[in-house]
């Protein structure tokens, strides 16, 4: 079988076929979005955390569920 004769190329189909693979080359993939982690309720997450001498005290003065009392002071801190 004998395959078609190739027509000859024109500077306008060369210039779009550049232009073509130049887009190609030099746009950016599109990401996947982000998928953000949301707080289950109740789950708690154990850190280190550094805080001033004086702001522990505070918080232990009056006794157990001190760490239960700075998590509610940062989440009316963060706005949650």
């Amino acid at each position: 079988m004998s395959q078609p004769p190739r027509r000859p190329r024109t500077l306008n189909d060369a210039r779009t076929e550049a232009e073509a693979a130049f887009k190609k080359a030099t746009t950016k993939p599109v990401e996947a979005p982000v998928v953000q982690k949301r707080a289950l309720p109740g789950i708690k997450e154990m850190v280190s955390l550094r805080i001033d001498q004086d702001v522990l005290e505070h918080f232990q003065g009056d006794g157990p569920g001190w760490q239960d009392r700075i998590n509610a002071a940062l989440r009316k801190a963060a706005g949650l």
